[in-house]
């Protein structure tokens, strides 16, 4: 299948992240609620607007503007000044909980990142219904809001997640850029900036259509390389790819909102094993063992529970995961319909770390069993087809190989 890049981006990241811990703090006030900025510095009133709230917005306030100019514009503009510590912080949960959605994330800026949905399109389905779930998520567990932008290109998913804020999902793909993005000044598309727009206003352009339509080599002559690069822009060719960071993560894991509430045990099970397929082989990917495993559940009445427990040995079997995934969800459930699965692991440690063996475990061959299915399997025979599962699947794409009692689900 053709690649699907999201690009996600908080929504006044800095001032978002403010709000929050402000209130967290117990101030009464939400600086998103009034006009408000974060940037320079409270007594002497220099410095640039690093982020605005809507209301500032409202009163013509710009991000990057100087803030004796912004305090001109609205005189009871509250200023707020930035906590970098925090943004790095909260930064960080974001993309350690996007990358467990997708590992292949490419962080471009402490607010914002790419990410390559291609490689798990086919577990968590349509685009849109996905970004729209991701986005969700994000409000719902950390309380600050995001645009994403869909799109086949890396240029065109940032251009869409720019297009009206916030808290909303746009597509931008190639045959969308007449109708979409055509339109728009020339100064919205990316990294035009004023002096390009200038040197372009002089050529009579002036949308991004004018020069997407104009002679490539016209515009070479007056900017060089990079009016090539903004004339390629305009026409969406960009054959850049996601490029991925490998995060330190202290934890591997992956959770679903459920299309339809689960009402039984065998629903439960299977969206459970689908989770443990992601988990475990991202688990063998980033070349980890995890010591711990926890299940979480959200009811349908939105209340959460979840239970952990550390395992005898280091482990990173699908069958495994599930299996104490299973027995896990059999100590939470209630028989309450399910909305939200979840499961994650902890305490990682390299799998090429000995494994100190109980007194037990000597000369006995290391088995597990299933609560789901009452079957026991044996774990050196497990990791060979784990193994060659994986191989494969990287090989012919993640829905080459699936476990038969989740086609139906397919």
């Amino acid at each position: 299948m053709e690649k699907i890049i999201f690009h996600i981006d908080v929504n006044s990241a800095y001032l978002s992240w403010s709000a929050l811990e402000r209130l967290a703090q117990g101030e009464s006030t939400d600086l998103r609620s009034i006009p408000s900025i974060i940037g320079g510095d409270m007594e002497k009133r220099h410095g640039v607007v690093l982020a605005k709230s809507i209301p500032a917005k409202a009163f013509g306030v710009k991000t990057g503007e100087p803030i004796v100019n912004a305090m001109r514009k609205c005189p009871r503009l509250l200023l707020h000044p930035p906590n970098h510590a925090l943004y790095h912080r909260r930064s960080r949960e974001l993309m350690e909980f996007l990358s467990h959605i997708s590992p292949d994330i490419e962080q471009v800026s402490v607010d914002e990142c790419y990410m390559d949905y291609s490689s798990v399109a086919g577990k968590y389905g349509n685009p849109y219904s996905a970004a729209t779930q991701i986005k969700d998520n994000i409000y719902e567990k950390f309380g600050y809001t995001v645009n994403i932008g869909i799109s086949n290109r890396k240029v065109l998913a940032k251009m869409a997640s720019d297009f009206k804020k916030p808290n909303l999902v746009h597509t931008l793909y190639l045959d969308e850029i007449q109708e979409k993005m055509w339109p728009l000044p020339v100064s919205s598309l990316y990294m035009c900036g004023q002096s390009s727009v200038e040197a372009l206003r002089k050529l009579e352009i002036l949308t991004i259509g004018d020069l997407a339509a104009a002679d490539k080599s016209v515009i070479a002559s007056h900017l060089k390389s990079h009016g090539v690069m903004l004339w390629e822009y305009a026409n969406g060719i960009d054959d850049s790819e996601v490029i991925t960071e490998h995060m330190d993560l202290k934890g591997i894991g992956n959770s679903i909102t459920l299309k339809e509430d689960a009402l039984t045990k065998e629903d439960s099970y299977r969206t459970l094993l689908s989770l443990a397929e992601t988990v475990a082989g991202r688990l063998r990917d980033s070349h980890q063992l995890a010591g711990m495993i926890s299940t979480e559940i959200k009811y349908n009445t939105f209340r959460r529970v979840s239970h952990q427990a550390t395992l005898p040995s280091p482990v990173h079997s699908t069958d495994v995961i599930y299996a104490k995934a299973c027995s896990l969800f059999d100590e939470l459930w209630d028989g309450t319909p399910v909305r939200l699965l979840g499961i994650r692991t902890s305490k990682l440690a390299p799998e090429d770390e000995p494994v100190q063996l109980s007194l037990f475990d000597m000369g006995q061959p290391l088995t597990s069993s299933c609560p789901a299915s009452g079957k026991t399997f044996s774990a050196s025979k497990q990791q060979k087809l784990d193994k060659a599962l994986d191989s494969i699947r990287k090989k012919y794409g993640a829905d080459s190989v699936v476990r038969g009692s989740l086609l139906h689900k397919k």
